[in-house]
């Protein structure tokens, strides 16, 4: 991993922090390409690493919708549901893919997602 001063580790998770608490969520999209070209991190740690940040992010965000009456848990406990099964799955497979494969199948559901948002 390269080094980067702490500032701007700071600064990057700050960003990172507003995002995913503006748009409940998202905040990997930016967070894996930076731990791809800012830390130096292959794709499958950078994913990983992604993850492991963006959940007390996700966590303290949900404490100020809850805190707002904001989220619908009639829809979203079976959506937890599926996520967590997902979750599962899609890590086993991560260990399965080799980090190119990943990082084209990461660009592309960017993209994609990116393409699906224009049309809406």
């Amino acid at each position: 991993m390269k080094k980067v001063k702490k500032i701007h580790i700071l600064l990057f998770g700050a960003i990172i922090g507003i995002i995913n608490g503006f748009f409940g969520g998202g905040g990997g999209m930016i967070v894996v390409p930076v731990l791809n070209k800012l830390f130096k991190m292959e794709q499958k740690q950078a994913q990983a690493t992604a993850l492991f940040v963006i959940l007390p992010i996700s966590l303290v965000s949900t404490i100020v919708y809850m805190s707002n009456n904001s989220i619908d848990f009639k829809t979203g406990w079976p959506v937890i549901v599926g996520i967590i099964l997902g979750g599962v799955a899609g890590a086993l497979l991560l260990n399965k893919i080799k980090n190119k494969a990943l990082k084209g199948f990461f660009v592309f559901f960017m993209a994609l997602s990116g393409i699906v948002l224009l049309f809406r």
